[in-house]
């Protein structure tokens, strides 16, 4: 049994571990960053990386028939399943360099290609290894959370962890859940040419603002994508090759495939918590800081619950860094953490969506809007299905939704206001080139000041006074 003493021990090599290991490596810390799996985590190899590439083979599929306005005869696209899942690996295999055990070793990080577990609070066992450590970072994610439908066991189904495996082309692809991945995944296979439903047992995009999502919505059930919304899912069989899903209404809906996307749960099983006197339930207990009961050891990322996105891991890892190296002070906090849903059209939010904002704020809520069918090159590219909404009070955005064409682009401005704790007036005193869609956001920005200036009879009074001294 060999022993090792380090500054840091990281356990979980996705997005938040790597981000912290190479800080803090660079920064002169002595690092062991144990993965028991595949390095880059969920995100480079079952989340994030192929999902927007499969989704990028669907809009290329898609683009073959709706050509019409602009002139092009509209065709049947040749869809080669198999290929578009060649390209979902081409471009893992691009990225995979990045997220290596070489490349971190090469940076100075101890590499352990095992599971870790706590031995005693200052402690933990990977494969052969103990390792002790000034602070230890659990950052080991999340994994698809299957509920115990009956029948379910006796049918096979996929997650998102192994649906990019999947080479033959669905048929007729069921869906149970109606969330981000559940949605994203619907359209892509449906823009491939497989028949799809999606059965979602409350509201489809259930924690979007619901006006943006009745547009998304309307266009993925535009495109031939069964939603069903109210369909919680309480049978599940297989005959012949044919799997069918019953409903608690008693409806019955039939296909070839079926993917389960109901939700997360934290990789917590095998870290032997206990050990180490660090509290937990379905996740890890964190504080503001994003320490454990265990004051050496941080978590971050999807297992210490909350935001389960990429992003957010990588911004735990920068808050932790600045208290682990440094011994500063250093809190995470939400208000600021955009998101994004990647269908077509994209949905976006970053800090209070309305419902939110006016349950805190009250009537000293207002909320500007834009629509996209204002906006001239979303006119040009036909893209004019899309909504701005900021949330604003006492002249500060406290949210902002966006649905629409680069959504998840566009909610980058409204990231920034809401970080650096800007007023309206200074995104409306942005100058966007034009035609760009990033005009709607400086045009909702304006919508804020419309009533202010052009509806005030002081305003007209000021401006009529001023006018008639004027050389």
């Amino acid at each position: 049994m060999e022993r090792i003493k380090v500054d840091l021990c990281i356990i979980g090599g996705g997005s938040g571990g790597l981000s912290v290991a190479a800080g803090a490596v660079q920064m002169g810390a002595s690092v062991v960053l144990i993965e028991g799996h595949k390095m880059g985590g969920d995100c480079l190899n079952y989340g994030c990386v192929p999902s927007k590439a499969l989704i990028a083979a669907g809009k290329h599929a898609h683009a073959f028939g709706t050509g019409a306005p602009f002139g092009i005869t509209p065709m049947e696209p040749k869809v080669d399943y198999a290929a578009a899942k060649d390209h979902v690996r081409s471009v893992i295999a691009g990225i995979e360099p990045h997220d290596s055990v070489e490349r971190f070793e090469g940076l100075g990080v101890r590499v352990i290609t095992e599971y870790g577990a706590f031995i005693s609070e200052t402690e933990v066992q990977a494969g052969d290894h103990v390792i002790e450590a000034r602070r230890f970072v659990i950052s080991t994610g999340s994994s698809p959370f299957v509920p115990p439908i009956p029948g379910l066991e006796n049918v096979k189904h996929y997650t998102n962890e192994d649906i990019f495996d999947l080479r033959e082309q669905p048929e007729h692809l069921l869906v149970i859940g109606g969330g981000p991945i559940g949605m994203e995944m619907a359209q892509a296979h449906r823009r491939l040419g497989s028949k799809v439903t999606v059965l979602e047992g409350m509201k489809a995009f259930g924690k979007d603002d619901p006006e943006l999502a009745e547009i998304a919505l309307r266009r993925i059930r535009a495109e031939g994508t069964e939603v069903v919304e109210g369909g919680l899912a309480s049978q599940i069989s297989e005959t012949g090759g044919v799997i069918t899903v019953k409903t608690k209404d008693g409806a019955e809906y039939k296909g070839s495939h079926l993917l389960m996307a109901v939700g997360r749960k934290a990789n917590i099983d095998k870290l032997d918590l206990d050990k180490a006197g660090i509290k937990h339930d379905r996740a890890i207990e964190v504080d503001a800081s994003m320490k454990t009961s265990n004051r050496k050891v941080y978590a971050i990322g999807d297992v210490a619950g909350g935001l389960q996105f990429t992003h957010v891991a990588g911004y735990h890892a920068g808050v932790i860094i600045r208290s682990a190296l440094f011994g500063l002070p250093s809190k995470a906090k939400t208000s600021h953490i955009p998101w994004a849903t990647y269908t077509d059209p994209e949905m976006a939010q970053v800090g209070l969506t309305e419902a939110q904002a006016r349950e805190a704020h009250g009537d000293a809520l207002e909320v500007a809007r834009f629509e996209y069918a204002e906006n001239d090159r979303a006119r040009a590219e036909l893209k004019t299905d899309g909504l701005v909404k900021v949330m604003v009070v006492k002249g500060r955005p406290v949210g902002a939704s966006i649905v629409g064409a680069q959504a998840g682009e566009l909610i980058q401005v409204w990231a920034l206001a809401l970080a650096n704790n800007m007023k309206m007036g200074q995104v409306a005193a942005m100058v966007a080139p034009y035609p760009t869609l990033g005009e709607v956001n400086k045009r909702a920005a304006g919508a804020y000041f419309t009533p202010r200036l052009f509806d005030s009879p002081m305003v007209k009074r000021v401006v009529g006074l001023v006018q008639r001294f004027l050389p």
